[in-house]
């Protein structure tokens, strides 16, 4: 059984600072795209970061460009998330979801194989 658990989310005032994790099992990060997104109640669901297969390329929503950072430990099978600069609109549940296809292609449509729990940001002002 494929499974991805998020973990690192918590109550953080404005222009503080989480690191997110994701640690997958029963697939190998490498092999996949590995994606973060965010939901809030009422809202859409956003794809705010993704890794390709093997880490050649990334790519964030405009709006957390320059704040978050995504990377992996491949000896850990864990994806993270850097959230820094936090703002209350960051506010949202985080999941990571990863991809067979590898390319990120599928995560800018939300369209990825494998989904985690979430874990809950509040960021306050």
């Amino acid at each position: 059984d494929v499974q991805l658990q998020a973990s690192g989310g918590g109550l953080v005032q404005a222009g503080g600072s989480l690191r997110l994790s994701c640690l997958a099992s029963g697939l190998t990060f490498e092999d996949f795209a590995v994606g973060w997104f965010r939901q809030v109640p009422g809202k859409e669901r956003e794809g705010v970061s993704c890794f390709s297969k093997r880490g050649r390329f990334t790519y964030y929503a405009d709006s957390v460009k320059g704040r978050f950072t995504i990377s992996s430990d491949n000896a850990k099978n864990t994806v993270y998330l850097q959230m820094n600069s936090l703002k209350p609109d960051d506010t949202a549940v985080y999941f990571c979801a990863a991809d067979r296809w590898g390319l990120c292609g599928r995560w800018v449509v939300g369209a990825m194989d494998y989904w985690g729990k979430g874990t809950q940001v509040t960021v306050s002002s």
